[in-house]
């Protein structure tokens, strides 16, 4: 593998770019390569064997880019599809939950994490098992939080809307004592400052919010450096984007979640079936 080629990171759709923004933020010479599967999303209600299928045609359309490392932007492919994904395509693949897990159990001091994500990746328990793993004393909370994510979507990140919805869901978890909540979806960056408020206010004391967004573009540092990948410093990186539908509704929205202009980024429609 070449130094100098892409980084290839694919979600189900927007989310995603909120790991392509930190990871410019952090990899500024790395060139990425985004694919954002806007024709399938959401992959959250999706069963598992269906969201298998869909993260092996976007990585197999993201090695035709001579990708040297995978990034998996995408909770509910990390909860259920990155173990076959590391069998069956020969490149080092990173995904977004091990990196918040890690987060969380350094943030925590009480050992109770909260984790909010889709209702798949909930469902799958991935979260869990990855903070357990790390420290087996940990306490998670886990709670689907679904109405986030088309909130995110449409701009709707301040306001009564979002904080009423934020608040209803974490109303259960107040008994829980959590002292840290992981935002397990990409989108939920976006609506980080409502819901650090609201928690807040719930718990009458501030709470540790766990971006694995930011924690994946660490680790994919760390990653770069093991492997002897990381650019050299000749140039700023590029940026190509790709979606499966919809190109100008993806503009549209996309600079929230980049948090910066797409003027002169070439958008791409392809065919993944």
């Amino acid at each position: 593998m070449d130094k100098q080629s892409a980084i290839g990171v694919f979600d189900s759709g927007l989310g995603g770019l909120t790991v392509v923004r930190a990871i410019i933020e952090q990899l500024e010479f790395e060139d990425i390569v985004y694919l954002g599967d806007t024709a399938r999303i959401p992959y959250g209600t999706r069963s598992a064997q269906t969201v298998v299928r869909y993260a092996r045609n976007c990585a197999e359309k993201l090695r035709e880019h001579d990708i040297k490392l995978l990034v998996v932007a995408c909770n509910t492919v990390s909860a259920v599809a990155l173990d076959i994904l590391r069998e069956q395509i020969d490149l080092p693949i990173l995904g977004v939950i091990a990196p918040g897990a890690k987060a969380a159990v350094e943030a925590s001091r009480r050992g109770r994490i909260g984790v909010i994500g889709t209702l798949a990746t909930i469902a799958s328990g991935a979260y869990v098992r990855a903070i357990t793993a790390i420290d087996p004393r940990m306490k998670v909370y886990a709670r689907a939080t679904p109405l986030l994510v088309p909130l995110a979507e449409e701009g709707w990140t301040q306001g009564e809307v979002p904080r009423l919805a934020v608040r209803h869901y974490f109303e259960p978890l107040v008994e829980s004592d959590i002292d840290v909540v992981v935002l397990g979806c990409t989108h939920y960056p976006l609506l980080r400052s409502v819901i650090e408020g609201e928690v807040g206010m719930l718990f009458s004391r501030p709470i540790s919010v766990v971006d694995s967004a930011q924690a994946t573009a660490q680790q994919l540092a760390s990653l770069l450096r093991e492997k002897r990948l990381r650019a050299e410093k000749k140039r700023p990186g590029s940026l190509r984007l790709m979606v499966t539908d919809k190109p100008g509704r993806f503009a549209e929205v996309a600079s929230r979640f980049l948090g910066r202009n797409l003027d002169g980024l070439d958008i791409r429609q392809i065919d993944l079936l």
